[in-house]
């Protein structure tokens, strides 16, 4: 990541939202762990699995972080320096009262969690102090969502689909928001434990 890049953050960002599918545990696991214990931001995180599995994903990823890794509550208040990912078999949203709400309506694009369900509801209630992350995955789920985080003047950050373990869910983000900042998964942690600071 260039220096430019590094450093063109917006002067608050509020909040970040993470999608991924195929490969989420190795991507989550190498920027997960880079985010410090007093990481100033929540963050919202919707991994594509199957309804029936039991979520395995806090267990895994709270042994190798220092921030607060949880399964997401109905009617929670969004908290600084915690991880929150969308149960199995709920859409993930956040209100415009900064809580979090989980719906069981129909799958978007046979997916529930959808990440653009949680990215639309996300831009709507930060506006440009949301930055929105596109990681792995095998369809193109995210990619309306991560256009209008941009649309409301959010950040937008892409795994580089040569990084990916599995490539159509990056490539589409980056075909819907061009402008998008193409990164590493090393970068992308880098980028966002710099946004997290205060």
């Amino acid at each position: 990541m260039t220096d430019a890049a590094a450093t063109d953050l917006h002067s608050q960002p509020a909040a970040v939202v993470i999608g991924a599918s195929a490969g989420a545990l190795g991507a989550l696991s190498v920027i997960l762990p880079a985010l410090p214990r007093d990481f100033a931001l929540p963050v919202l995180v919707v991994v594509h699995m199957p309804a029936d599995r039991k979520n395995l994903m806090v267990d895994l990823l709270q042994a190798k972080c220092a921030v607060k890794i949880c399964e997401a509550d109905d009617k929670e208040q969004l908290a600084p320096g915690c991880v929150y990912l969308a149960p199995p078999d709920y859409h993930l949203l956040v209100e415009p009262t900064l809580e979090i709400s989980l719906s069981s309506e129909e799958p978007i694009q046979f997916s529930r969690p959808s990440i653009d369900v949680l990215f639309e509801t996300a831009a709507d209630a930060f506006g440009s102090g949301l930055i929105g992350v596109v990681l792995t995955g095998a369809n193109d789920d995210g990619a309306k969502g991560l256009r209008q985080i941009l649309n409301e003047g959010g950040q937008a950050l892409v795994q580089k689909p040569e990084t990916a373990y599995s490539r159509p869910m990056p490539e589409a983000a980056l075909r819907k928001c061009p402008e998008a900042l193409a990164l590493t998964l090393e970068e992308i942690a880098d980028y966002l434990r710099k946004a997290g600071e205060r």
